[in-house]
């Protein structure tokens, strides 16, 4: 690149000369002459202020069509999109290795394709021939669903763009595409991002919505660059164990609608079933009380759910390290709630191992799960069984007080509606408005031990 001449302008008649002096040749002022930075070089040949088309503005106030959205035939996977698949939109889907992401796109593109419209699904990963063997075993082999093996980026737009676009395309997975404009192997950042680009510039133009699958790393983030979950519109998580038959399908992005929505599935012989209820569900196998178990209204976007906590106290040999085990919670939290307890209500647990499980394999992030988290802490130290009936939440803050929480009627009309008559948590007006359940408002952590141990 060329180095930038310098020049100096004279502030009194604007003449320019090549280097500074005390006078200007032109008007005899003096002190006038002034360092001006001409554009570089770079900015004058690539000056972008002209030459280009005028963008329509809309104004706020003006109202526009609400999205047209395509039913997939499972409500659950509706629920987690926000109401439906948007046309032209295009989503982003991650999740473990054999946890069902296959699978239950391959009973989505079913459900379209008998409803009259049209639906391809393409994989980078298996033959046609594997694809309908699933589709045999999920009882869906009659659907007109287009099958196709094939990871060319080129190839796969040519295709589409014969004919009438369909309104679903499923790419399978996302990392197994190239292009042949792009240098480097299948999977790497470039081809990761530039055929992404492709396929949803032609999403967009034709009105299809897309959806891609994508690997996940060891740490369960969506590998590829990071730029690809903005690009897309719809970010889900397809969530579970493999020890549990339950699949949470989980919104982490939506521009469609709210995100923190979720599906809850079961995987069957026949694919995934539907759970409408799902509180019903992390509940089952409750008959007796017993010591260290907690229920917890729990809120995932705008459904709520009841899980059940479970803490287990074993007290141990002096001298001995003890132990702190978490599934399904976050034990940097469970840490903070235990030394809370040990220095604003003085209970021991230094001596003792602590486990705490979240059942059914669901993962928790809301903070109100605070509360149940520590009667059921209290009520395993004490081996006093919590009431039956009842459920707990409520965030706990370092100096020992119950702050409130959001949503707190619709996590006690959830509890109502599966028979809990009892809730204990933070002082809340919109608690006394619910018929049915008799709440137990607590502002301090001691009064919940008290609580407790008093037969609560």
């Amino acid at each position: 690149m060329a180095k930038p001449k310098k020049r100096y302008v004279c502030q009194a008649c604007g003449s320019v000369a090549t280097r500074w002096q005390g006078q200007c040749g032109e008007c005899q002022e003096w002190n006038s002459l002034v360092e001006d930075a001409p554009a570089t070089v770079f900015s004058q040949k690539h000056d972008l202020s002209s030459g280009g088309r005028l963008i329509a503005l809309e104004g706020m106030e003006e109202t526009g069509e609400a999205p047209e959205r395509i039913g997939t035939g499972l409500a659950e996977f509706d629920r987690a999109l926000g109401g439906g698949l948007v046309v032209g939109s295009a989503i982003l889907m991650g999740g473990d290795p054999g946890i069902g992401k296959s699978t239950l796109l391959l009973q989505a593109a079913a459900n379209i394709a008998k409803s009259g419209r049209g639906a391809v699904y393409i994989s980078g990963e298996e033959a046609p021939a594997q694809v309908r063997m699933r589709a045999r075993r999920l009882g869906v082999a009659d659907a007109p669903v287009r099958l196709a093996s094939a990871t060319n980026a080129r190839d796969i737009l040519t295709t589409l763009g014969q004919g009438e676009p369909p309104a679903l395309i499923v790419i399978d997975s996302i990392q197994t595409m190239f292009s042949d404009q792009i240098e480097g192997a299948p999977g790497t950042v470039s081809q990761v991002r530039g055929c992404a680009f492709e396929l949803i510039r032609f999403a967009k133009e034709c009105g299809s919505a897309l959806v891609l699958v994508g690997h996940v790393t060891k740490d369960g983030n969506i590998a590829g660059p990071r730029v690809l979950e903005h690009m897309v519109d719809v970010v889900l998580a397809f969530e579970g164990e493999r020890s549990h038959q339950y699949r949470i399908l989980r919104g982490l992005k939506n521009r469609f609608g709210p995100v923190d929505e979720i599906g809850v599935f079961a995987m069957g012989a026949e694919g995934l079933a539907e759970i409408s209820n799902p509180s019903s569900l992390f509940l089952s196998g409750r008959e007796e009380p017993v010591a260290g178990s907690a229920v917890f209204p729990a809120i995932e976007g705008t459904r709520p759910v009841l899980v059940e906590i479970q803490a287990l106290v074993v007290r141990l040999q002096s001298g001995a390290t003890p132990r702190r085990a978490v599934v399904g919670w976050d034990g940097g939290r469970l840490a903070m709630l235990l030394a809370v307890l040990e220095s604003r209500c003085g209970l021991n647990f230094s001596s003792a191992e602590v486990y705490l499980n979240v059942a059914g394999g669901y993962r928790l992030a809301d903070p109100a799960a605070d509360l149940a988290v520590v009667a059921a802490l209290v009520s395993a130290l004490a081996d006093r069984p919590l009431a039956a009936r009842a459920t707990w939440f409520g965030e706990v803050s370092l100096a020992g007080e119950i702050r409130p929480v959001a949503h707190t009627g619709m996590r006690l009309r959830e509890a109502a509606k599966l028979g809990f008559d009892r809730a204990h948590g933070p002082p809340a007006d919109e608690a006394a408005t619910i018929k049915g359940v008799s709440y137990d408002a607590l502002d301090l952590l001691p009064k919940l031990v008290d609580r407790i141990m008093g037969g609560a």
